[in-house]
């Protein structure tokens, strides 16, 4: 049973596929917002909860591997972070940067996720590509947080520029392009013809 089709307008039609990525963006960021909740005091342990249940375990554990993940990488290039026992990364001139459940990267696996599980295109072919997204959603956070981490070093007023813009940006920004890669070179054009089910 195929799910109904939407009607565009015929001057929409073109970007039909845009619009369908950017409200499923929004939709999915608003919901994350609304429904999942997490301590703002900034503690590696603070509670994360979804509908009141407590849902804190995989945002703890992740939190503890982005931080040792990232010290390791900054050790490889010649840094002499230190991992604290509370997740806090710090430089030997004492500037310090606390991974806690925002830095996981789980909010943006989540949003690309249900992108491209809501696209069209055959489920068979998602169900390699969803798993390959979420690979490089996981790799870019691990770059995004170490390369914060390397700056804040030398200059640590710029964290919040990088950390609230430029970085939640180029986030998005790739999921765009891993739907874009998606819709254009995975699906095709020949393979999207009556089989659009959005």
């Amino acid at each position: 049973m195929e799910l109904p089709t939407l009607n565009f307008p015929e001057k929409l039609k073109p970007y039909k596929g845009v619009i369908i990525f950017f409200v499923t963006l929004m939709a999915t960021n608003l919901f994350w917002k609304y429904n999942v909740q997490g301590d703002e005091s900034l503690s590696v342990d603070s509670m994360v909860t979804f509908w009141g249940l407590d849902i804190s375990a995989p945002f703890t554990v992740m939190a503890h591997h982005v931080a040792q993940v990232t010290t390791f990488l900054l050790h490889i290039f010649g840094s002499k972070v230190v991992l604290e026992p509370s997740n806090i990364i710090r430089h030997t001139n004492g500037n310090s940067v606390l991974i806690i459940w925002a830095c996981t990267g789980i909010k943006q696996a989540y949003i690309c996720f249900c992108i491209l599980a809501f696209s069209r295109g055959p489920w068979l072919k998602k169900l390699w590509y969803i798993p390959l997204s979420l690979i490089v959603v996981y790799v870019f956070n691990i770059f995004r947080i170490t390369f914060i981490v390397a700056c804040i070093g030398i200059h640590p007023n710029w964290f919040n520029f990088m950390h609230l813009y430029a970085f939640k940006y180029v986030f998005y920004g790739i999921i765009f392009l891993m739907w874009v890669f998606w819709e254009e070179k995975i699906i095709g054009e020949k393979e999207s013809i009556g089989k659009d089910t959005l």
